[in-house]
């Protein structure tokens, strides 16, 4: 059914339809949307054999989680930036544990400074405790992973996020598909848990383990990952021939089969590009995209396939590691050992500013012509940046540096003499 809607009310109706039996939510802007329209199903009685569990923390939503899924129960929650963030040890027990959880993380910077805006830093701080990772492009996209990632979680016995930007995806409408019944139900089998907590058959869920056992149960979370590739694809297909559309997969390529130079993105952000790989082309720049869709487990055969025979990869960022640069990059640069294939990585869009098409057209332009550093940063306002280190060369209380920076760009009137 086509019904125009704003992403996250899709997202709910899409966890609706996969029958969840408890639903753990804390509020944390930008997902709050998400919990509050399953909330209403779940009182109206629209959304039956569901338990709706309001909690005092983010981390208390995941154990909440941890706990329904140990007991046999479907179980899904939502959060976002400093949200995900306060759930870390739960994050990492339930990867650890090897519990079928889906939750849905609205992308969103992590502070300090405080910033409510979309950028990819909180799931990429989590890109290595176990979880799977899926970026969804579009609204009907994020409502379409979503039904793949409760199959994909319960068969492998894994977690799994499905990141959509907040704000970008999460409050804009759109027109959306939403399934039928039915068509979940055929797709997506009644949950049947690899481990259960049985007082007819008792078992210790989570114990104590030692150096002799260690690397081998680490090792089989892995082991799982490298499952999950093969998955992937697998259940993409079989939702394509159930639904009649295309969605998820590990990677998804526009034009980028005879392409001299390719942009690697995640998210929302791969609409606008695709619009400005059209411009080049027109203008006779052999340029193509390649959007991840699944960025854990890394699809290292799948990205070296695709960018193989590229003479220059840009891979645009919406995250920053701190003191090396570029995250996918680094992953995208593994996959590419032993091809000389030069790869450049551009932080771009941090804290929600905008990626304007003419931006990363000149941003495409500069890899053409040889003049991209291997590290960039998308519309850096330098003079900025010179002027507040000026000020800590100059002056040792040179003050906090949000503050002057916000100063410096005229947004707070007042200034310290």
């Amino acid at each position: 059914m086509l019904d125009q809607m704003e992403g996250s009310r899709a997202v709910a109706e899409a966890v609706a339809l996969c029958r969840p039996q408890v639903i753990c939510a804390y509020p944390i802007s930008p997902q709050t949307h998400i919990v509050e329209a399953l909330g209403e199903m779940v009182k109206s009685g629209r959304l039956g054999g569901c338990e709706f569990i309001n909690v005092e923390s983010e981390f208390a939503a995941m154990s909440v989680a941890i706990g329904a899924c140990a007991a046999g129960a479907r179980a899904y929650t939502a959060t976002a930036s400093q949200g995900l963030l306060f759930m870390v040890e739960a994050l990492y027990n339930a990867a650890g544990l090897g519990l079928p959880i889906v939750m849905t993380v609205a992308n969103r910077a992590i502070g300090a400074p405080i910033n409510i805006w979309n950028d990819h830093g909180d799931a990429m701080s989590q890109r290595d405790c176990g979880w799977i990772q899926l970026f969804a492009e579009t609204n009907q996209e994020a409502l379409d992973l979503h039904i793949q990632a409760f199959r994909l979680a319960e068969e492998l016995s894994v977690p799994v996020m499905v990141c959509m930007d907040g704000f970008i995806l999460t409050h804009a409408f759109e027109r959306v598909d939403i399934p039928e019944a039915r068509q979940v139900d055929a797709y997506l089998p009644a949950y049947e848990p690899r481990q259960v907590l049985d007082v007819h058959e008792p078992v210790s869920i989570g114990a104590m383990v030692g150096p002799e056992a260690f690397m081998e149960v680490r090792y089989l979370a892995h082991a799982k990952q490298m499952m999950a590739l093969e998955r992937i694809p697998e259940y993409a297909l079989g939702f394509r021939e159930i639904f009649g559309r295309d969605a998820g997969g590990l990677v998804r390529g526009y034009r980028s089969e005879d392409a001299e130079i390719v942009v690697v993105a995640l998210g929302s952000v791969l609409g606008t590009i695709k619009d400005v790989i059209d411009e080049l082309r027109e203008a006779g720049i052999r340029a193509g995209v390649l959007g991840i869709c699944c960025f854990r487990p890394w699809p290292m055969e799948a990205v070296r396939e695709a960018l193989r025979d590229a003479r220059c990869v840009v891979v645009l960022e919406k995250s920053l590691a701190v003191g090396i640069g570029g995250i996918v990059a680094t992953n995208v640069r593994t996959a590419l050992a032993g091809f000389a294939v030069a790869v450049h990585a551009v932080i771009a869009g941090l804290g929600g500013r905008a990626i304007t098409r003419s931006s990363l057209a000149a941003m495409v332009r500069a890899g053409v012509d040889g003049s991209l550093p291997a590290l960039g940063f998308l519309d850096l306002d330098r003079a900025v940046v010179e002027r507040a280190l000026e000020r800590e060369r100059r002056t040792r209380r040179s003050g906090p540096i949000a503050e002057n920076v916000l100063r410096d760009i005229g947004v707070v009137a007042a200034r310290i003499a």
